[in-house]
């Protein structure tokens, strides 16, 4: 592999960034195809007959061709505005992406209504015919979802008011959060700089580190109380008025998956936890500690400190993928050598990492921040499975290419299987290995644990949105008390202000930005237990899987590849069962270093 650079290249998508004259003009090409998008759905009537296609597919192929040209500016703006938080230029095209968006909405509510308008019958016909029959999931979808929701005017209405009156309150969020900074070793760190300090092997560090970012946050909490209530707020009186009693409607439906699902993953993750906190207490004593405090659970045990760079992380990578997947290892390697990944440890980027897929080009982009940890080297090939997620559906109709998060992040967890359990393997002794082992029990822990009590806080955080604004003190308190019954109250400290320092409570693109992560990660769990059975058809089987994302729910993927019902528990006491084996091996290795 040749000498990799940090820093990813923008310049194949829209030369001179957020001054791109070449953005410009796409955006503008972009409003002429909306408009002729517009001609097309104020024309089009609903089909009587099944001879009544022309009009349909033309409506179609453009729904589609828009929704790929709004990807590639919303991808390119992500990227702007992720690199430089201080790029103001960046967030007025920000602003201009949602008004572009808000008129999209809009044209696909009316064309979604026409189709509500044609005899079920007519409509069953039409979606055997070629144009259609490839996509027929997906229109179904919209054709069942326009359903449920208000006359055309109305949701036009909500989706104009939502600019300004809600999307407007997370680019808010994110402006404040882009100027907020520490002070560590005579050292100004962004949030995001600070947040990766917070793994470091130095308790004191972690101390410090911590008491400074909740003096940040705390600073702030009437602030993004604001934003959050106001976010809330919005979301609640839409369902008010398209009569949807149930918060989790929104977040299940985008997931396409039942609640029955989600139900039974939870309550059988919360059966597993307590084989959990003889791990906790462990690592506590491992630490010095009688309990672990919130800053704890992340810190690495033993006294190693392996780091690989940038080059060496790339190459290992690509490596173990080559085991698994020689195509996934090539479209690893192509991403590198191309500069899709924006790696670089600096100021002034916005924290966490991503994955962003310019539809348009075929491309896609990688953010984070890279300092060379187990962890990095895990987190980078998290987002190269989304990455590849992507490469694979490239080729398919945009409408079929709408996956979402849950089964998203399925193919990001499994590439970043394949790397921890190698770098396991490849551990250079006991202590080594040690260290990698706990750190794969680090993510269990995360998903079962911290991310339930993101889940908790939410669920409950609504509940009482209902009732009116919720108050900083009440968010803290609600925060503390889902962390609390996540951990089993196994832990010393908690982080009251996590819901002021967590984006996902934030974003307004998707509602409850946590429990598809769990599902996820279980879900892959199920695949990379085929894949280390598997004979050489596994590569095939695996793009097969992916592919189908888009275009079927979550319950009927599983059974098609992987031959399971997830509304029972069985699929997921296997897959805990897998979590086990990291967790067993951790406490009889552990347990041998304390009695040498």
């Amino acid at each position: 592999m040749n000498t990799l650079h940090k820093t990813w290249d923008l310049e194949t998508i829209f030369e001179g960034g957020s001054e791109s004259e070449q953005l410009h003009n796409y955006v503008l090409k972009t409003e002429q195809e909306i408009s002729k998008l517009e001609s097309l759905v104020h024309s089009f009537t609903s089909p009587k007959n099944t001879d009544q296609t022309k009009e349909l597919s033309e409506v179609v192929d453009q729904i589609q061709l828009v929704t790929k040209r709004l990807g590639e500016i919303g991808a390119f703006i992500s990227c702007l505005n992720a690199q430089n938080v201080n790029d103001k230029k960046a967030g007025a095209w920000q602003s201009r992406k949602n008004e572009l968006s808000a008129a999209f909405g809009n044209l696909l509510t009316e064309f979604d209504q026409r189709l509500v308008q044609t005899d079920e019958d007519v409509w069953k016909s039409l979606l055997k015919h070629t144009p259609f029959r490839q996509l027929d999931f997906i229109l179904d979808e919209r054709r069942k979802a326009a359903k449920d929701k208000l006359e055309l005017r109305q949701e036009s209405l909500i989706n104009d008011l939502g600019i300004d009156g809600y999307h407007a309150w997370g680019q808010m969020y994110d402006a404040i959060v882009g100027k907020l900074d520490i002070t560590h070793e005579g050292k100004t760190l962004s949030v995001g700089q600070a947040s990766n300090l917070l793994d470091s092997p130095d308790r004191a560090v972690r101390k410090e580190v911590f008491d400074k970012l909740q003096n940040t946050w705390k600073a702030q909490t009437d602030l993004f109380s604001e934003t959050l209530n106001h976010l809330s707020g919005f979301r609640l009186q839409t369902y008010k008025y398209r009569g949807w009693e149930r918060v989790l409607k929104e977040p299940l439906e985008y997931n396409r998956m039942s609640e029955k699902t989600l139900n039974t993953m939870w309550e059988t993750i919360t059966k597993y936890k307590k084989h959990y906190l003889p791990y906790l207490k462990r690592k506590a004593h491992m630490l010095g500690l009688e309990r672990l405090s919130f800053y704890d659970v992340e810190a690495p045990v033993g006294s190693t400190e392996q780091t690989m760079s940038f080059q060496q992380g790339a190459e290992f990578i690509t490596q173990q993928f080559r085991s698994f997947s020689p195509k996934m290892a090539d479209f690893a390697e192509m991403a590198f050598e191309r500069r899709w990944i924006e790696a670089e440890d600096r100021s002034g980027k916005r924290p966490g990492g991503f994955c962003t897929s310019f539809p348009d080009s075929g491309q896609t982009r990688i953010f984070m921040t890279y300092s060379g940890t187990p962890s990095n080297v895990a987190t980078l090939a998290h987002e190269l499975g989304h990455a590849y997620h992507q490469h694979v559906m490239d080729d398919l109709p945009a409408l079929n290419q709408g996956y979402a998060m849950n089964v998203a992040e399925t193919a990001s967890t499994f590439a970043e299987m394949i790397v921890s359990d190698a770098a396991v393997k490849h551990a250079a002794n006991d202590t080594e290995k040690l260290t990698l082992l706990e750190d794969k029990v680090q993510r269990s822990i995360a998903f079962f644990m911290n991310i339930h009590a993101r889940f908790l806080f939410e669920t409950r955080f609504y509940e009482e949105r209902k009732k009116g604004v919720v108050s900083a003190e009440r968010l803290n308190e609600l925060m503390v008390e889902a962390q609390k019954e996540a951990y089993e109250d196994a832990l010393d400290e908690y982080d009251p202000t996590f819901w002021a320092s967590k984006l996902h409570f934030h974003i307004t693109d998707v509602p409850f930005y946590n429990f598809p992560y769990t599902f996820g990660y279980l879900f892959s769990m199920g695949i990379y237990a085929k894949a280390l059975n598997s004979d050489s058809n596994f590569e095939n089987d695996y793009i097969a899987l992916l592919q189908d994302t888009g275009r079927m729910t979550t319950e009927d993927l599983a059974a098609k590849h992987l031959g399971v019902d997830l509304e029972k528990p069985e699929f997921w006491e296997q897959a805990l069962d897998l979590c086990m084996k990291d967790l067993n091996d951790f406490m009889e290795l552990s347990a041998k270093q304390r009695n040498d």
